[in-house]
């Protein structure tokens, strides 16, 4: 039995949601936007799941995820809870012949993911993974000066991602918890995005790394922790640029400081995420700040840009063009950079090089 909440305008796409927290109100906002029905929300329990159809304005609360998923009035179901559960929902969801955006990792392990992404290509779904840093316009821009070759040949590239929200020993998660978190938090929550980033932008994939991790705690609030707070990756790329990319959750003061800086033999392009509305392009002789303008931008910068220049788009706007592609997708179009299960098996293979590479001091020849 179910519980109606609101009602919303029926659309094309009918939406359910499984997960109430922080992410599940991005994806609902940006479902709404992309002209979606939100149908139903399920949660940890029922008066969760009530609580949270008011909230994001959802029509109706589930019982539970199994509901969500069976929903004849649901075409996609956004999987926004803990990492552990990822692969059993998606797994559950495309059998039940659902379109499906998972949030990442996809799973906790390469295998699981290398299933889930068959699974999708088997059922003919539009299975998506949120890498929404993809979707930030001047990100595009990035990637449109190195396809035109204006970068020359790639020498190098420098990168992290830095935050200060696991900074105390009395910071507690329950990504910190390896059996909900997965065997990696650091890496697999953040650091996924900045090797996305570096391979969307760069057009290449890093094909061996060697690495180190560190825990600061094996204690928080109680309970044992297993997975870590920093890791720092030494890696090259399949043209043979090196690359150095630091990844902390412990970094005072920075809260969500994604950056990405190419080199090449012409010019060099660096992206910060948290000042998204400009790229830094530099040259031996000089150096300029390309401003966002859909007037003068890519082609694939400018349809992402829903405003005119001068009125700032951010972290919601980038999600929301990553949804609104999913459900273009959904529609039989073919957006381009959309990313998919295979990114979320990419996003896995990495993370398991990565502490593999940490556990044997090794370089790590990456998978394809």
């Amino acid at each position: 039995m179910t519980t109606e909440v609101i009602d919303t305008v029926v659309d094309t796409v009918r939406t359910g949601l499984v997960g109430s927290g922080f992410m599940a109100g991005v994806h609902a906002a940006a479902a709404r936007r992309a002209g979606a029905r939100l149908t139903a929300v399920a949660s940890s329990s029922a008066a969760s799941a009530q609580a949270a159809a008011r909230r994001l304005g959802v029509r109706r609360a589930a019982i539970d995820a199994a509901e969500v998923i069976a929903a004849s009035d649901v075409d996609v179901v956004h999987i926004c809870t803990p990492n552990a559960t990822h692969a059993p929902l998606a797994a559950a969801a495309l059998a039940a012949g659902k379109h499906v955006v998972c949030e990442k990792p996809l799973a906790t392990s390469a295998e699981d993911a290398r299933t889930l992404t068959r699974a999708a290509a088997e059922a003919g779904v539009v299975a998506a993974v949120p890498f929404v840093y993809r979707y930030h316009p001047m990100v595009r821009e990035a990637r449109a000066l190195v396809r035109a070759g204006e970068l020359g040949a790639l020498v190098a590239l420098d990168g992290s991602y830095l935050q200060d929200w696991m900074l105390r020993q009395d910071d507690d998660d329950w990504r910190a918890d390896a059996a909900a978190g997965g065997p990696s938090r650091a890496f697999a929550d953040i650091g996924s995005h900045l090797c996305d980033l570096i391979e969307f932008v760069a057009g290449e994939r890093i094909v061996r790394l060697t690495a180190r991790t560190r825990r600061m705690y094996d204690e928080r609030a109680g309970r044992e922790v297993a997975n870590e707070d920093v890791a720092a990756l030494l890696a090259e790329t399949e043209s043979g640029a090196l690359a150095t990319l630091l990844v902390s959750q412990m970094a005072p003061g920075r809260k969500n400081a994604l950056v990405v800086e190419l080199h090449g033999t012409r010019h060099s392009v660096r992206f910060d995420q948290e000042r998204p509305e400009e790229l830094w392009v530099g040259s031996r002789t000089s150096s300029r700040l390309l401003l966002r303008d859909p007037a003068v931008a890519a082609p694939d910068s400018a349809r992402l840009q829903t405003v005119p220049a001068g009125h700032p788009m951010g972290y919601q706007d980038a999600f929301d063009g990553f949804v609104s592609d999913v459900y273009a997708a959904i529609g039989g179009a073919h957006p381009e950079g959309l990313p998919t299960f295979a990114d979320g098996l990419r996003a896995a293979v990495l993370t398991d090089a990565v502490l593999d590479a940490a556990e044997t001091g090794s370089w790590i020849e990456v998978q394809a």
